[in-house]
């Protein structure tokens, strides 16, 4: 086994900070390790600086947007290595499904793709950490049977992917402590009342996309008002967006859906330059330039999911309509 450095690249929400510390606890004793947690316009640069600098390196819930990237993992990879790509987002899956150096499993979260592989493998004292892997679990997949995900999320937001991370590098334990779970329940009920600003905002008449210009609700919020629109509205849109500026001047666009309406609008949109971005097909982002306002945004989603529905609108005479008017 390596001495080296590893360099563990993961994402910035519970799953990639549970995917993190699960990595965390299997090297911590036998190597060193540097650990990154970015977004996907990140991810491109950091596998490429570790593979200039000649590191071993493992990425989870993340893939590279630049099809060059792909192209240097390709080279990279040693016929009979170990592969040091876990995902389970559906774009993943279908464009990278089949690379030997990536396992893709869309049927849990990223965290639980790299724990169910470690233990596939014999790797120590992994049991351990089966709680935490099921409450992010919970979480991405939006099972929603455990309240403590949306709690661990609140704190997520609240004092950052990083602290988070030391938490459960020193105590993987997912079970809140007193002052731990006071901060999240405080944040949960002050996330409320921006989800009924939001809402308040978006109108009643939001038709197919109800759309939240940046500045009404914050990073974390995401997931939990999909939630809320989706599943409590009587009339639900098909398309949730949440714009927010990031501080490299892009704009990051949550999709959210129930008719994988986001995981079709990001790939008609999507095009490895200008727009990027990735997901499932109910939980997606899109990442546009700082050149867009909100309004071009949202123009853009609504021509996509317009174009969408005419693809998919039957055209023509089907054979169910000559069994119709055959006798």
């Amino acid at each position: 086994m390596s001495s080296s450095l590893l360099h563990v690249i993961s994402h910035t929400d519970l799953d990639g900070i549970a995917a993190a510390a699960v990595a965390w606890h299997r090297w911590r004793g036998e190597r060193p390790l540097k650990v990154s947690l970015a977004g996907y316009g990140a991810v491109d640069g950091l596998i490429l600086e570790s593979i200039a600098a000649g590191q071993d390196f493992l990425v989870v819930d993340l893939f590279c947007q630049d099809s060059r990237t792909v192209d240097a993992l390709d080279r990279h990879y040693s016929e009979g290595g170990d592969p040091f790509v876990f995902d389970h987002h559906e774009t993943t899956a279908a464009r990278y499904g089949a690379r030997p150096w990536a396992v893709v499993d869309t049927a849990f979260c990223a965290a639980k793709v790299y724990f169910r592989w470690l233990l596939g493998r014999g790797a120590p004292g992994m049991e351990r950490l089966a709680p935490l892997v099921e409450l992010a679990n919970d979480r991405d997949l939006w099972i929603n049977e455990n309240p403590d995900s949306r709690l661990w999320q609140a704190l997520i937001t609240l004092c950052g992917p990083y602290s988070l991370l030391a938490r459960l590098a020193e105590n993987p334990d997912p079970s809140l402590a007193p002052h731990e779970r006071a901060a999240g329940e405080e944040f949960v009920e002050k996330q409320e009342k921006r989800f009924a600003l939001a809402v308040e905002k978006m109108g009643k008449g939001s038709g197919d996309l109800a759309f939240v210009e940046p500045g009404v609700l914050e990073f974390g919020d995401v997931s939990d008002f999909g939630g809320l629109v989706l599943d409590r509205m009587a009339e639900p849109p098909l398309l949730v967006a949440v714009a927010a500026k990031r501080f490299s001047g892009e704009w990051a666009v949550s999709l959210r859906s129930r008719s994988e309406m986001a995981g079709k609008v990001v790939g008609m949109l999507r095009d490895g330059k200008k727009v990027r971005g990735g997901g499932h097909d109910d939980s997606a982002a899109l990442y546009f330039p700082p050149s867009y306002s909100p309004d071009q945004i949202r123009t853009t989603l609504q021509a996509a999911m317009r174009t969408i529905r005419d693809q998919e609108r039957p055209t023509g005479v089907t054979l169910g309509d000559l069994f119709k008017t055959g006798g």
